[in-house]
């Protein structure tokens, strides 16, 4: 146990360097590490939320959004069958949870009933489970009514999948911000929690969130104006869209969409060279392009208008044909309204509306009281900890006070280099490893006293302790280590915080119990040769 051949010290000093190395950036600040050599890492640990400040919102799926946007789309799919079956209907009316129709000519109705069957098409299943769930039933009613029905077991996969894109999209719109690690998960069957530390405006954060941007290009329908469609009511095919104008200005906007944002590829804050305004440069894919081209050929003159969650942004008059592909949004934006409605487009739309359930925001200031309440816990427990084992081992307890801090930088620097989220709950799990990291050594010293009782040599005492106590602290700590993997499994934030700082500090205080400490035991034997342990 004492021998160690000249390849496995030089490695064991290599991974104490570099895990050494790791950690000292977190001692300098951002400006210091500017001046370091550019072969030494500079990486900071990431502080979490409770640490930095930032935000800390609860959003919920609006189901009663995606039930309402299913069954229009499901009504759209009626008539598109029932129409290519060349079947006279009427009525076609959205209820509850249903899509209702009166076939006209009662001989037609079994064969309308086939043609809606072919509707009930299975979702949820994939290559590997096959099957699915039946999201729609098709059935008689009274009076020469069919109804097609959402089930529940269809609402809910409506929602469960609207719930998985909505937190992609949420994703790609936070990263877009530039900030450092946010936690963005589900939770429950609706809702998406998001944090952001570090986040210097929330309220940026929640327009950002708070948006559907679902964008459109419709034609501006000019056979009335919006004040008469306002006194009377729109044509059929059309309806009253506002701007986002203070006070709003009534647009009476066609229903049919030329173009939607699903063709988008890009947006790009710009500024326009006329009169140095801040825009939005998009462009669309190839089929978008084509299909924008055509209606702006069709439509010279006409104003059209650029839609964003049912808001007018602007309706500019049509001048000539737009062949390229590409366009500009303008709408009296600010440079950071720009910026966020590029975000929006670029991130895409999400499936449903987005509610705020909650909403905290931690300042920096109740960070750096948990940071220094932190630091003072971690300080006390060292001192004690280095002052016990120097009164209980003596020369033994100087060299398990050596393991330890090789084992705290290990520590720092595998959380440096994993770039995990250090939280409140993950300095507690540090401070607890530090009394347990000598717990191997503790067991290791007791051992030797014990084979020194027994009559062995010094050297061979040192030799039994070490191989005696390996089985009983692999024990121990395999057992702890299982259950901060299941802290991690199960536990979500925080918890996840504490399982994580826990774990790491397991597997470095084994090393450096059975690696360091051995080490610098097995040198001092080599060297003074003793007859008697200081011990």
């Amino acid at each position: 146990m004492l021998q160690f051949s000249t390849w496995k010290t030089a490695l064991i000093s290599l991974v104490c360097l570099f895990g050494i190395l790791l950690a000292v950036p977190n001692f300098f600040t951002e400006e210091e590490l500017e001046s370091f050599p550019s072969w030494m890492p500079t990486q900071h640990i990431v502080l979490g939320l409770d640490l930095q400040g930032g935000s800390h919102m609860l959003l919920e799926v609006e189901r009663a959004s995606v039930i309402e946007e299913r069954l229009e789309s499901l009504r759209d799919d009626v008539r598109s069958a029932l129409r290519g079956a060349r079947i006279g209907y009427t009525a076609l009316r959205i209820g509850d949870n249903q899509v209702s129709v009166r076939i006209r000519n009662e001989e037609q109705r079994a064969e309308a009933v086939t043609s809606l069957k072919e509707l009930e098409v299975p979702i949820g299943g994939s290559l590997l489970t096959g099957g699915g769930i039946d999201e729609i039933l098709v059935r008689d009613g009274d009076d020469g009514v069919i109804i097609v029905d959402l089930t529940v077991e269809g609402i809910a996969e409506r929602i469960s999948s609207a719930v998985t894109q909505s937190v992609e999209i949420v994703r790609r719109r936070i990263d877009e911000l530039g900030t450092t690690e946010p936690t963005i998960q589900r939770q429950g069957e609706d809702r998406i929690l998001v944090q952001v530390p570090g986040l210097s405006d929330p309220a940026r954060l929640k327009a950002l969130l708070g948006q559907t941007a679902k964008l459109f290009f419709r034609m501006v329908d000019q056979s009335i104006s919006a004040e008469q469609a306002l006194a009377t009511r729109p044509p059929p095919g059309s309806e009253i869209l506002y701007s986002i104008d203070e006070p709003p200005i009534p647009y009476l906007v066609e229903k049919r969409v030329l173009v939607s944002g699903e063709n988008l590829v890009d947006a790009q804050p710009g500024f326009d060279s006329r009169n140095n305004e801040p825009i939005v440069l998009f462009r669309f894919d190839t089929q978008g392009g084509q299909r924008f081209a055509v209606a702006t050929q069709a439509n010279i003159g006409r104003p059209f208008a650029i839609v964003l969650d049912d808001q007018v942004v602007s309706a500019p008059v049509i001048q000539s044909a737009i062949l390229g592909g590409s366009g500009q949004i303008s709408g009296n934006f600010t440079v950071e309204e720009a910026a966020d409605l590029s975000i929006l487009l670029r991130a895409g739309a999400l499936p449903a509306k987005l509610t705020i359930v909650e909403e905290r925001t931690v300042g920096p200031g109740l960070g750096a009281d948990s940071v220094a309440a932190g630091r003072i816990a971690s300080i006390i427990g060292l001192v004690a900890v280095l002052v016990f084992m120097v009164i209980s081992y003596s020369l033994f307890g100087v060299v398990a006070n050596i393991a330890l801090a090789v084992n705290i930088a290990l520590i720092t620097g595998l959380l440096t280099f994993l770039q995990a989220t250090l939280t409140l709950p993950g300095i507690a799990g540090i401070v607890l490893t530090i009394g347990m990291a000598v717990d191997a050594n503790v067991l290791i010293f007791e051992r030797i006293r014990e084979e020194i009782h027994a009559g062995r040599s010094a050297i061979a005492s040192i030799e039994a302790g070490y191989k005696r106590a390996l089985s009983t602290i692999l024990d121990a700590n395999i057992t702890t280590f299982i259950a901060a993997v299941i802290l991690f499994q199960l536990g979500s934030g925080p918890i996840r915080g504490f399982a994580i700082t826990l774990a790491i500090g397991i597997i470095t205080s084994v090393f450096t119990a059975f690696t360091v400490s051995r080490l610098i035991i097995s040198l001092w034997v080599r060297h003074r040769r003793p007859h008697s342990l200081p011990i």
